[in-house]
Order: C-alpha cells, then sequence, then structure tokens
C-alpha cells in the first residue's frame, strides 16, 4: 500500500510537470497561474503546492529532468582521473545539441526557457536559482578545461575562467538563435562543426591565453 502511494505520489507530479510544460509554452511563464496548471493536470492547487512551492520551483523542476542523460558525460570530464576530458566535453555538447534538435520535449523546454520565461518580481526565485546555476555551470566547466590543459589537450596557458565563460556564453548563444530561428542553420547535422567550432577557440584564440 505504501509504494502504491509512492507512485501515485509521482504519477500525479509527473502530471502536473507535463502540465506545467504544455501551459508555459502555450502561453509563457508568467502569464500561466497555478491554477490553470492545476485544471490542466486535473488536479487541486493544494497537489501542486504538496510537490512544489511555487511555480519557480516547476520551471527548475522541468529543467533538472534535462540534465540527467547528461549527468554521467559531466562528471567525467569534471574527474581528474579521465583520460579524455576534452572528449567527453565534446560528447556531452554534441548529445545537448542532438536532443534539442530531435527531442521534442527537450525542445519545448529549453524554448520555455529562453524565450518564454520573464524575471516578473513573482519569479525572483527562478532567478536567482538560473544565476547560481549558470555560475556553477562555468566553474563546471572550469575544471574540465583545467583536466584537459593538464591532459595535454589545450594550451597550458590558457585563461581557464576566461575560456569557461566564453564556451558557455558560444553554446548558450547557438541554443537561444537556433530555438528562435531554427531555419537559420542546421543544429543537428552540423552539431559536430558547431561544437568543434567551440573547441577550436579555446585551443587558438589569443585572448583566451594568461
Amino acid at each position: 500500500m505504501v509504494r502504491r502511494t509512492k507512485e501515485e505520489a509521482q504519477e500525479t507530479r509527473s502530471q502536473i510537470l507535463e502540465a506545467a510544460e504544455k501551459a508555459f509554452y502555450e502561453r509563457g511563464v508568467a502569464r500561466t497561474t497555478l491554477a490553470d496548471i492545476a485544471t490542466l493536470a486535473g488536479v487541486t492547487r493544494g497537489a501542486i503546492y504538496w510537490h512544489f512551492s511555487n511555480k519557480a520551483d516547476l520551471v527548475q523542476a522541468m529543467l533538472d529532468s534535462l540534465h540527467e542523460p547528461l549527468d554521467e558525460l559531466a562528471k567525467a570530464s569534471e574527474s581528474e582521473d579521465e583520460l579524455d576530458p576534452l572528449g567527453c566535453m565534446r560528447k556531452l555538447l554534441i548529445h545537448l545539441f542532438h536532443q534539442v534538435a530531435l527531442d521534442p520535449k527537450t525542445r519545448r523546454i529549453n524554448e520555455i526557457l529562453f524565450h518564454k520565461c520573464e524575471f516578473t518580481d513573482e519569479m525572483c526565485d527562478l532567478r536567482q536559482q538560473r544565476r547560481t546555476a549558470s555560475l556553477d555551470c562555468n566553474v563546471r566547466i572550469g575544471l574540465t578545461l583545467r583536466n584537459a590543459v593538464n591532459r595535454g589537450q589545450l594550451p597550458t596557458d590558457l585563461d581557464t575562467a576566461r575560456a569557461a565563460i566564453s564556451i558557455h556564453a558560444y553554446i548558450d548563444g547557438l541554443l537561444y538563435g537556433w530555438l528562435l530561428a531554427p531555419d537559420g542553420f542546421d543544429l543537428h547535422t552540423e552539431a559536430e562543426r558547431w561544437v568543434d567550432t567551440g573547441l577550436d577557440m579555446l585551443r587558438l584564440s589569443p585572448s583566451l591565453r594568461k
């Protein structure tokens, strides 16, 4: 009975997330209320508050669900014991581009994040969450780049902090632009070349040297 209750709770949580994704995608985050999501999910507002504190928590939960397939590669690239940290990072980024281009759910959630998520007063929590996540991402990329330097895959005088910010901005910029205008360039079949362009910047840019 306990297991069934846990399964039902997980099913309700999944229903709420699916409804939130649909509502945020169609109306934008700011114009969607928790009552809208409850109606769409077929649950009460109380059920939403049982699982999530507010809309910011809902958005963050959607984003967290996208990271799971990439976690193994990310952890490998950040490990000092990994023999090919830059290769792991390359695979991770190619996988990310393929996932955004081919998986409808991943694409919708990224569109919500980049183009339909307004940081209004009620979304201050989400703004702080995204700020923290962005800074943490820079740190984690920096770890990978330092590992790559130590393995001889990147120049010994690479400014890894500046390089981490640069590659992070490059990836975000590509995703932002493709989600806004998918016909502007090919994210899927050209994924490897787009990633290698960014890695070439790390290897060759004089401005990224100390």
